[in-house]
């Protein structure tokens, strides 16, 4: 990289972080070109220079926050798919810890841009931050469970709606739970601990349902 692209590189991500910033703090429809400028310590000439407009500006943060995110796990992590499918059906579960731990250190490290997804969840596309979770762990599971794909919509909208409000309510606290117990608390709200003599009662009444 060159001095001029390190210049570049360098600005625009002051202009990431000025924006994720001021999304903490109000709704984006009012968020001013002025306001970005002055947070990340540059000129409107120099924003211009990068952008045409807000929008080119959102959609390079979010593609440096899933970039980020994605650093957080590693290759096998990113292969839960294919471990799901060697898994016992009694193994299964809906949200796994090598999918966990990496997705609630990323929250821990980045508070800032969940805190500004969560008020703006529609500029943020926080949707797309859920696509791996749903692709990777969410579809092959149910896929397992032989659960028709034509509800698949409603499973998953309950298990992201419900990770997310746990999110939102460990960011209320300032994420002062460790990772540890967060993981063991989602991992225990998607499938709660049952007595060892009605786990397969349990599942075949969920079974048959669909039969």
């Amino acid at each position: 990289m060159n001095k001029s692209e390190s210049k570049y590189f360098h600005t625009a991500l002051l202009m990431d972080e000025a924006l994720l910033a001021l999304l903490e703090k109000k709704d984006f429809a009012y968020i001013t070109v002025k306001e970005i400028c002055e947070k990340a310590g540059v000129n409107r000439s120099t924003f211009y220079l990068h952008y045409e407009t807000i929008g080119d500006l959102v959609k390079e943060t979010i593609e440096m926050v899933n970039n980020r995110f994605l650093s957080y796990f590693s290759k096998q992590e990113k292969d839960i798919a294919a471990k799901i499918a060697d898994k016992q059906q009694r193994d299964l579960i809906f949200i796994t810890e090598d999918y966990l731990r990496p997705y609630l250190q990323f929250i821990l490290d980045n508070k800032n841009i969940y805190r500004a997804a969560f008020r703006n969840p529609g500029g943020m596309q926080v949707d797309e931050q859920y696509k791996h979770l749903k692709q990777q762990i969410l579809k092959p599971v149910l896929s397992r469970f032989a659960i028709p794909e034509s509800i698949y919509k409603y499973y998953i909208a309950y298990y992201v709606e419900g990770i997310m409000a746990i999110v939102r309510e460990w960011l209320h606290s300032d994420c002062r739970d460790p990772v540890d117990t967060m993981v063991l608390v989602i991992r225990q709200c998607v499938r709660p601990p049952v007595p060892a003599d009605s786990a397969g009662e349990s599942h075949t009444r969920q079974t048959d349902m669909y039969r």
